[in-house]
């Protein structure tokens, strides 16, 4: 594992009286996916608002390069939040979408078009840059996403189901291209889903989310150990249909 980042110390989030996160602790490593699985209404996405700095924190202390920014505003912190929806800005073309971050931050003009220019490239996207997002696919308008938020490098993403409105085989491939992008440009991330495979294929870290509370595993095989995770149910279920399916070559032969 990297070096730690990132790290999340005893915190509690809610809202009124009703307690939603509890004592949540954990470490990220730089370039790692944290792929935090979970049922509806666990505390997936509270959890993610309230790193943000988009939700306020009860209790516990949250800490960026050892750096504590608990009490910072979103903006300062940097960290983007991506969610289900792309929510593209609808009266900008996909270039100047990807380009608003950097414009946001005065750069120069200049940099700005090159920059920008080099992650449509990488993205697969110098194609579609005069394209509106109304002319584009669910899936090029979630790569126009992650271009948007990967402009202006933050130290962080934080994912909320970011393929879930996507039909089955263009999420197939979201995800192949989410891995090998956090591949390529060492991505540190954290990512909630209700989906096994997809925390299987896309986390590097592995925790499970039970009515506000986390739990960490220390490698792969024990994530898929854990009873709450589904795995076994899914192996037994693939293995019943080999049976069956073994069972009718048989009888066709």
């Amino acid at each position: 594992m990297g070096m730690v980042f990132f790290q999340v110390a005893s915190l509690a989030a809610g809202y009124g009286s009703e307690k939603v996160l509890q004592d949540v602790s954990f470490t990220l490593a730089k370039g790692n996916t944290l792929a935090i699985l979970g049922r509806s209404g666990c505390g997936k996405t509270t959890l993610l608002k309230t790193l943000a700095g988009l939700h306020p924190a009860t209790a516990g202390a949250v800490y960026l390069n050892s750096e504590n920014i608990t009490a910072w505003k979103p903006r300062q912190r940097g960290i983007l939040y991506l969610y289900q929806e792309a929510l593209l800005f609808p009266h900008l073309n996909v270039f100047d979408n990807v380009a608003f971050g950097l414009r946001l931050r005065n750069t120069d003009a200049l940099h700005v078009g090159a920059q920008t220019n080099a992650l449509l490239e990488k993205l697969e996207l110098s194609a579609l840059s005069n394209k509106m997002p109304d002319q584009l696919s669910g899936g090029q308008k979630q790569r126009v996403a992650f271009g948007r938020a990967l402009n202006v490098q933050p130290p962080l993403l934080l994912l909320d189901e970011p393929f879930g409105s996507l039909d089955v085989e263009t999420r197939a491939n979201m995800q192949l291209f989410y891995k090998n992008l956090a591949r390529q440009q060492q991505m540190s991330s954290i990512l909630v889903t209700h989906d096994l495979k997809e925390a299987v294929l896309l986390g590097d870290q592995y925790g499970y989310m039970e009515n506000g509370q986390l739990t960490l595993f220390p490698d792969l095989n024990a994530f898929m150990a854990d009873a709450r995770t589904g795995m076994a149910h899914e192996m037994a279920f693939w293995q019943t249909m080999q049976q069956q399916a073994d069972t009718q070559h048989a009888q066709s032969d």
